[in-house]
């Protein structure tokens, strides 16, 4: 994949910045064209207030000796440095007196503000310029600066007062507006450099750091079609920075991990069905075989038909445990739950396997203390509780003293623990401990002993189910399997 300008500008991440960057230039330029706009207009507010005192200045001169005295201050006036523009004119409009040479037409045939802005000229400007251009011609290196004065000495623009004296002759009072001009000039130049710098820095970051998200995204693009293709093996990058790229990798990642390790599980789960399943359905192929062969009496047809019911059962019994596995697990159970007391499913299961305890020569006692009530449903858990106490009879025979099994229900905190304990060889290894809850998971490796190996994987469902846990504890001697139910809030 190309790394290009239009690649980036397809990446949600370039489209936020454009937008962004869009939204804050026209912030930007409205709030610099207001800032400008109320500057000038102050400027201009101030340059009123200036002619003003001007005028009221004259006004007493004029009251003090009449016109002779007005021209004399007009003209003392006009000499300074920096001086406000000053004219006397006659009735026809012809300048008497002053330091303005022209007017645009029709600036002194109304009285009063004029209404917009008129350009003008000042005595001597003419020569100004010309030793101006001299200059310029001389020393092209400062033709900036030239024509920065040039612009502040030609084509000028002002506003005035315009007054009829008491002998109808015109007086105007006026101020260049070259000062708020060359403001709005410089900050116009100002802001056309400052998004000009801030469009080439955002162009330029754009760029790079979309170019770097559009490399992590490659580069976790190659890595999934690698795991697609197959590579269970393969991870997604990460590299140590910790932004959401990485976040993103390591979730992915974990999964990735958990993937694997649920396929492995499946794989083994396989191999165990097609092992345990292949026994029984040997035996009912090998036992309809010998019976069809020879001559056979009715009792044989009998007892054969009666092993291949008891297989069949036994089958049918394998395949309804995965079922109810795979829906407990799946958080799916139309398995209703009410309030189920423990005391009296624990007694149920005690007295059920009382007698097979005592043909396989096995002590089975209980011990509840106290009345403790659970939310659940109590064909499942006398169902778990039913398989916990079936391995522990069958896996106690192998004590090296009296076999026993214990049931005990109490309360620890907050919680409420029913443990089927026995004395039996135990599973010493943490990891095995952890294994047998899995489906078709039979430590013994000669599968001499009958069973499926699904008795504590749905124990474990159930439990599941029921919001609890199941824990396999070593005993010493033996096993302790731990069932922790959540109490009831009203117990």
């Amino acid at each position: 994949m190309a790394l290009s300008l239009p690649a980036i500008m397809r990446t949600t991440a370039a489209r936020l910045s454009a937008l962004y960057f869009l939204l804050f230039a026209l912030c930007a330029v409205l709030l610099v064209l207001y800032m400008t706009s109320l500057s000038a207009r102050m400027l201009t507010a101030q340059t009123q207030e200036t002619i003003n005192d001007e005028v009221l200045g004259l006004a007493r001169a004029y009251q003090r000796g009449g016109l002779p005295v007005l021209v004399r201050v007009v003209e003392a006036r006009s000499r300074q440095p920096g001086a406000n523009l000053y004219l006397i004119a006659d009735t026809n409009g012809q300048i008497l007196t002053g330091n303005v040479q022209s007017l645009e037409p029709g600036v002194i045939e109304t009285e009063g503000w004029t209404t917009e802005p008129f350009s003008y000229r000042r005595f001597g400007e003419g020569e100004l310029e010309r030793q101006r251009n001299t200059a310029a011609d001389q020393n092209e290196t400062q033709s900036g600066q030239n024509e920065v004065q040039a612009e502040g000495e030609k084509g000028h623009n002002a506003i005035a007062l315009v007054l009829r004296l008491p002998n109808q002759m015109i007086m105007l009072v006026g101020r260049d507006l070259g000062e708020p001009e060359r403001f709005r000039a410089v900050i116009r130049r100002s802001l056309m450099l400052a998004l000009g710098m801030m469009g080439l820095g955002g162009l330029l970051i754009w760029f790079f750091v979309g170019r770097a998200a559009l490399k992590r995204i490659d580069s976790v693009s190659e890595a999934s079609r690698r795991i697609m293709g197959g590579d269970l093996s393969g991870r997604l990058p990460v590299t140590g920075a910790g932004d959401e790229f990485d976040r993103l990798s390591e979730n992915l990642n974990a999964m990735l991990a958990r993937i694997a390790t649920l396929n492995e599980g499946l794989k083994q789960v396989s191999d165990n069905i097609a092992h345990d399943l292949k026994t029984p359905l040997t035996r009912l192929r090998n036992r309809a075989e010998a019976t069809l062969s020879g001559k056979q009496k009715t009792t044989d047809y009998r007892q054969a038909l009666e092993g291949t019911i008891a297989e069949s059962e036994q089958l049918i019994k394998t395949f309804n445990a995965i079922l109810m596995i795979s829906r407990l697990e799946a958080g799916y159970s139309s398995e209703s739950t009410s309030r189920v007391d423990l005391a009296a499913a624990v007694r149920d299961v005690v007295e059920l396997y009382e007698p097979v305890a005592e043909e396989a020569g096995v002590t089975l006692e209980s011990s509840v203390e106290g009345d403790f009530a659970v939310n659940g449903n109590r064909e499942l858990i006398g169902q778990a509780l039913s398989n916990i106490v079936d391995n522990a009879i069958k896996y106690s025979t192998d004590a090296t003293g009296k076999p026993a099994v214990r049931v005990a229900l109490g309360r620890v905190g907050g919680e409420i623990r029913l443990a089927v304990s026995d004395n039996g060889q135990g599973i010493p290894d943490d990891a095995d401990r952890a294994r047998a809850t899995e489906r078709f998971v039979r430590l013994e490796k000669s599968r001499s002993q009958p069973g499926s190996g699904l008795g504590l994987s749905l124990a474990k469902a159930i439990m599941t189910f029921h919001n609890g846990r199941l824990d396999l504890l070593p005993a010493n001697p033996g096993l302790s399997v731990v069932m922790g139910f959540p109490a009831r809030e009203d117990h």
